[in-house]
């Protein structure tokens, strides 16, 4: 049970930093001006949760073949990564703009399907692999699916209420920290433990 408590945490931790200021969080709030919020929160969710279990499953899969500390150095290189990726941010494109502005099916469908595609590959997606190779697969999964979509309602929330008044740079320039900090423990670690 500590194991997956500590994987849950953890992974909702990271996720939730790393969705802040994400092209996922500017496509929720896109999407929650043209529909109701809790049609959004549900697509949301699906896609996240999908997204996230092969996410885990790859991790897993890599974790079993590589050795732990050739891992947590490779984590910790990836997780500076994100920082890096985190500073220089996301943005939506016009043509995704307009794509979420002119969806006129069901909305459930039409987030969902939008956060799927946009997920693949995305920092998140990642971070869920680099996470599930070192700590267990249900907690992850699990922490790492309501990280993603307690970020993305906040967006929704703080977006409605305050409209463009978010302080963009201050949220970009903490997620990035925190990246760099875990990825420099991870390396600190892999490090002591290889010498």
């Amino acid at each position: 049970m500590e194991g997956f408590l500590a994987a849950l945490v953890l992974s909702f931790g990271v996720i939730f930093v790393a969705e802040l200021g994400d092209k996922s969080q500017l496509m929720a709030l896109a999407f929650a001006t043209r529909f109701k919020p809790v049609p959004v929160l549900i697509g949301i969710t699906v896609a996240t949760t999908v997204v996230h279990l092969a996410s885990v499953a790859i991790g897993v899969g890599l974790g079993s073949v590589l050795p732990t500390d050739w891992i947590s150095l490779i984590a910790g290189i990836a997780f500076l990564g994100f920082a890096a990726w985190t500073l220089r941010g996301d943005s939506l494109t016009e043509a995704e703009r307009r794509k979420a502005e002119k969806a006129t099916r069901s909305a459930i469908i039409t987030v969902g399907v939008a956060f799927f595609l946009a997920e693949l590959g995305d920092k998140t997606m990642l971070a869920t692999i680099t996470l599930a190779t070192q700590h267990g697969w249900v907690g992850t999964w699990i922490g790492s699916t309501v990280g993603m979509v307690a970020a993305d309602a906040l967006a929704i929330l703080v977006g409605r209420l305050l409209g463009k008044r978010l302080p963009e740079k201050v949220i970009q320039y903490g997620a990035a920290a925190i990246f760099a900090i875990s990825g420099l423990w991870l390396i600190l670690e892999a490090v002591v433990k290889l010498t």
